[in-house]
């Protein structure tokens, strides 16, 4: 059953934003997405400051990057680092689409939450998006961001839906390289593989704010409708899934992604590893958004916060000069 103040959200959002359609361009499902959100994005809330900057990728393009910091950061402690990678199924969304998120991280936590602007499909298919936030982490993590960040700082991943693929796959991948350095994993309903998981790939298929068919219509814009797909970009498909940094993934109980957080933290606890599973009675995917009206967000938001920070406390001065 959905709570009562989402169920209102979802009407409000109805309103403004018809959904996934794929009898629009690219550019008109941009255009009515942004529009959206910016109708839900509020002002910076106090003490965030925000700073842009854009970094030089190796195949010569240039990826835009906001960094958001708290000017009074809890606890006066500003040593951790955020990497932020946006949702929107690898076709949508934008620095600004997803700054009621990162900005109320930032003011939350006390930390410096980075938002990456990762090149989107179908104009750059798999792995353009996932090549773009490894260059980024590689580069966080040897100090060549174009931020003055914290000294000693811990560094850690952090996304939503396709942003949360991201993370996932980036993680596995450095552990694969033998790269260390991310002390946390924030997951919020993920899309951890090419299909969503039983049993809310059925339940849920055709749950409010993303169906089944959106699913798979953002999957095949962004990996093709035919495999192969490159293994280390589907998470799920992973050989193995020890030695990864602690892990939060979140599910909203409406979402046919909804099972996708609860495989993986099933799969890195098998492993020996560290994660746990928060799973958002009553909420939707994409409900991020509704932080200043729902009481499930609300809590949800309290777990991702309280989770970043116990983290940027692990490891503290691992990444000395490196974040």
């Amino acid at each position: 059953m959905l709570e009562p103040q989402m169920a209102a959200f979802i009407a409000r959002a109805a309103a403004i934003y018809p959904g996934h359609s794929t009898s629009l361009t690219p550019r008109e499902q941009r255009e009515i997405y942004d529009r959206y959100a910016a109708a839900l994005t509020p002002p910076l809330p106090p003490h965030i400051v925000t700073e842009d900057a854009s970094f030089q990728a190796a195949a010569g393009h240039s990826i835009a990057l906001r960094r958001y910091r708290n000017r009074a950061p809890a606890d006066g402690m500003r040593r951790g680092v955020v990497l932020y990678f946006h949702g929107g199924g690898f076709v949508l969304g934008s620095l600004d689409s997803h700054q009621l998120i990162t900005a109320r991280l930032a003011a939350d936590t006390g930390l410096d939450v980075i938002a990456v602007d990762y090149r989107l499909a179908p104009e750059h298919r798999a792995p353009a998006a996932h090549d773009d936030c490894l260059e980024l982490t590689r580069a966080a993590l040897q100090g060549r961001l174009p931020f003055d960040l914290p000294a000693g700082a811990t560094l850690q991943l952090a996304g939503d839906s396709a942003g949360a693929t991201l993370a996932a796959s980036v993680a596995l991948r450095l552990r694969d390289e033998g790269m260390a350095g991310i002390s946390g994993m924030a997951l919020i309903y993920p899309m951890l593989g090419t299909d969503p998981q039983p049993p809310a790939r059925d339940t849920e298929a055709h749950a409010p704010m993303l169906t089944l068919t959106d699913v798979h219509a953002f999957r095949d814009l962004y990996w093709g409708e035919a495999a192969p797909r490159p293994d280390w970009t589907v998470p799920l498909d992973a050989a193995r899934y020890d030695a990864l940094p602690p892990t939060l993934a979140v599910g909203a109980e409406h979402d046919p992604l909804r099972d996708d957080a609860r495989v993986f933290v099933e799969r890195i606890e098998a492993a020996g590893g560290h994660a746990q599973l928060w799973i958002g009675a009553g909420l939707v995917h994409g409900c991020w958004r509704a932080i200043d009206s729902s009481p499930g967000v609300q809590a949800m938001h309290k777990a991702v916060c309280g989770f970043l920070r116990a983290n940027a406390g692990a490891n503290a001065g691992a990444n000395a000069g490196a974040a």
